[in-house]
């Protein structure tokens, strides 16, 4: 039952996606994992050690020993409370290329299932969550908004140039949909969703609604 207690929230950086989860979990009764901080813990693990972001051997070493904890709302790895260091640039970047690397996702995404499987379900926000860590969840969203407007946001969130920061999405954007490991994709049966001019409410409103008929229906 827990792998399909899942409301699976998918979609590119800037689309919404970790807002929209953090507020769907509490009024659905599961809790939440962003998964995207796992990758960027890796990368700042990796940048932490000096470990080649190309270097596969090097990351796999890395991936089999770091700690990461989820506690009190931070994010600790290896007994660094990272929280505001993993939402860097240099290390989203990071994240971004790490999450090429099938050995690292394999890894990750069975440490994401074992989460899933403890908590008997939750909300999941990443970019393989409907396709490869839980395609049979009972909800599959997939977020995404203008390209403007997702760098507008992101602009806002890291107060930085926008221009300097639509270029960044949309190489991001091209390196997660081009990898061969997990590529970013809405997969067939799920509902998406553009949020470029609705609010964060009323995306909310929607997945919750999505959730409550899914559930009904078990």
């Amino acid at each position: 039952m827990s792998l399909h207690n899942v409301i699976a929230i998918d979609g590119p950086t800037g689309s919404g996606k970790s807002t929209v989860s953090k507020l769907v979990a509490p009024l659905v009764g599961l809790r939440y994992l962003d998964t995207g901080a796992m990758y960027r813990a890796i990368g700042f693990a990796a940048y932490e050690k000096g470990v080649a972001l190309d270097d596969t051997d090097g990351l796999v070493a890395l991936v089999a020993s770091v700690s990461i904890e989820f506690a009190d709302g931070e994010i600790i790895v290896n007994g660094v409370k990272a929280t505001q260091l993993i939402r860097e640039e240099k290390i989203s970047q990071a994240a971004s290329k790490v999450a090429t690397n099938p050995e690292v996702r394999e890894y990750l995404v069975e440490r994401q299932r074992l989460w899933v499987q403890k908590n008997g379900g939750g909300v999941l926000d990443g970019r393989d969550i409907a396709s490869v860590v839980c395609p049979d969840a009972i909800v599959k969203v997939f977020l995404t908004a203008d390209v403007e407007e997702r760098a507008k946001r992101r602009a806002v969130e890291q107060s930085s140039d926008h221009s300097e920061t639509r270029s960044e999405l949309v190489q991001r954007d091209d390196r997660d949909s081009q990898r061969k490991a997990s590529p970013l994709v809405a997969v067939e049966g799920a509902t998406i969703i553009d949020t470029t001019h609705l609010s964060i409410d009323q995306v909310v409103e929607q997945v919750v609604e999505l959730y409550t008929q899914a559930a009904s229906q078990l």
